[in-house]
């Protein structure tokens, strides 16, 4: 237990505060005792709950649970150039890379990517504003293409890399990035998605792929995938919206 009373009341606190919602880090100056207080209590959160949730599924459904066409969210129409020359050519020059640090860096292409064994799941997409929706999803499990690509021993995280702007500043575009601790990577229901309830999924959606990672809420599923790079070190805050304030794990 520490000895500095005050620091012991802030860590009592760490806890509710974190509940009460993201936002309260855009509040806290970057360099104050309490921002490190709760950044080292929100780090411990997650590895807790990354280790409780290690091995479980997250729940599938029926086909009759579908009660709804997938609500999409964030971008839904990439305005980037890249994107629409990609879109406009039927994705025929796109190619999903996966790099960093793997033995066998691979560049593939959509049939490539359909082409291999592919999982379909009927799950529910948690969005950290509140709504549900139940959809399913048809893709290529991440783990497959890892196998291939051959995880070198120093790799602990995956990072994916969008094609959408999710923010324009003055230092230029922002394009969307997340990431995932290695074994949420290789959890069987972690997959590429490029199928969404029987069809090609559409652009609202993350054409011409995006991830699903079932155990974690909507915002850690990048839609408009264009890389993968498998890291040693987790960059930055993790993602986007970690930058911003938003927990790095995000269970449900």
């Amino acid at each position: 237990m520490p000895a500095d009373p005050i620091r012991r009341r802030l860590l009592l606190a760490a806890p509710a505060l974190l509940l009460s919602g993201c936002k309260v880090f855009d509040r806290l100056p970057r360099d104050g005792g309490l921002r490190d207080v709760l950044e080292s209590a929100n780090t411990l959160t997650d590895l807790t709950l990354g280790n409780l949730a290690d091995g479980h599924l997250a729940p599938e459904y029926t086909r009759a649970d579908i009660r709804q066409p997938m609500r999409p969210n964030g971008v839904t129409s990439p305005p980037d150039e890249d994107y629409l020359r990609h879109l406009a050519s039927g994705w025929a020059d796109w190619r999903l890379t996966v790099e960093g640090a793997v033995e066998r860096p691979l560049a593939l292409s959509l049939p490539e990517l359909m082409a291999r064994p592919s999982r379909t799941q009927i799950t529910r997409h948690d969005c950290v504003e509140g709504w549900s929706c139940i959809a399913e999803w048809t893709g290529v499990p991440l783990s497959r293409l890892l196998s291939e690509a051959g995880l070198r021993p120093e790799a602990r995280f995956v990072v994916f890399r969008c094609m959408d702007t999710i923010e324009r500043g003055l230092s230029g575009n922002v394009l969307y990035w997340e990431s995932l601790a290695l074994r949420d990577a290789l959890h069987p229901q972690t997959i590429l998605a490029y199928g969404i309830n029987g069809g090609a999924l559409p652009v609202p959606n993350g054409a011409p792929l995006r991830l699903r990672v079932e155990r974690q809420l909507g915002y850690k599923m990048p839609k408009y995938l264009r890389g993968i790079e498998v890291v040693a070190d987790l960059p930055g805050q993790g993602g986007y919206w970690e930058e911003r304030g938003y927990d790095w794990y995000a269970g449900i």
